[in-house]
């Protein structure tokens, strides 16, 4: 019975509004929650699968780099070495010559010492040759103390050149510096 007399009042109430459309009036149908649960599932794969891709081209990139970090190292030196092979080839038709002749010997080893020499200057190899200079751990390795007119540690004979690439130190100088004086 409730419901006979509620309908007359909600009938009374739209036509004293009269003007309002009955879309307005017409309470809101909420979705199910069979309806909700389905569209949360959607929304719950779609984010998955958004993030297996990002992942699977997250580890594309990772694995791409290895690969192209691996190459580069593998080939780092190869202008390097096509230079160093004409270097080689000098020092084999050195040793061929047939003649006994020490002049032209020493020669062709001053003309491929300069050759190498050329090869290291476009590569940014340096010597580390440091006479007179005071001894750095990083570039020098002292192998001995000898006495000496020159300041404490300072170097006073090279037994070996040390060499840089890029002012980085491949090898130190093996150096001989100077005692203290007591």
């Amino acid at each position: 019975m409730e419901q006979n007399e509620t309908t007359p009042q909600i009938e009374q109430q739209q036509a004293t509004a009269g003007a309002e459309p009955a879309a307005a009036s017409a309470p809101e149908i909420m979705p199910s929650l069979e309806e909700m649960l389905k569209e949360a599932e959607r929304k719950a794969q779609e984010h998955y699968d958004a993030w297996m891709y990002a992942k699977a081209e997250g580890e594309n990139i990772r694995r791409r780099a290895a690969e192209d970090v691996g190459k580069a190292q593998k080939f780092a030196v190869e202008r390097f070495s096509g230079e160093m092979l004409a270097v080689k080839d000098s020092l084999e038709a050195g040793l061929a010559v047939t003649t006994q002749n020490v002049e032209s010997f020493k020669n062709g080893m001053e003309l491929t010492l300069k050759q190498l020499a050329s090869v290291f200057e476009k590569f940014n190899i340096s010597e580390i040759n440091p006479v007179g200079e005071r001894l750095d751990p990083h570039k020098h390795q002292a192998i001995g103390m000898v006495d000496s007119d020159q300041p404490a540690n300072t170097v006073v004979s090279v037994m070996q050149k040390g060499y840089a690439l890029n002012d980085r130190v491949l090898r130190p100088a093996l150096v001989m510096v100077a005692k203290a004086k007591e």
